[in-house]
């Protein structure tokens, strides 16, 4: 893989990280609060999706070693 584009992928997954820290705050706060079980259950199901986004990119930075 290039460095440009191993540079690239290691941005997004920063990006991402930070948007799935945001929303694990939003989805905190949204729970002190009282706010529609189905508002959160809809940011948890986002707050996944970026997860499995992130779980993508760092596999494609970390090489798969067999031991």
């Amino acid at each position: 893989m290039a460095d440009q584009e191993q540079a690239e992928i290691r941005l997004s997954v920063a990006r991402l990280r930070q948007e799935h820290t945001d929303f694990d705050l939003a989805i905190n706060a949204m729970m002190q609060t009282g706010c529609n079980q189905l508002s959160i259950q809809r940011m948890k199901k986002k707050k996944l999706a970026i997860k499995d986004q992130l779980s993508k990119l760092e596999d494609k930075i970390i090489p798969d070693i067999i031991a």
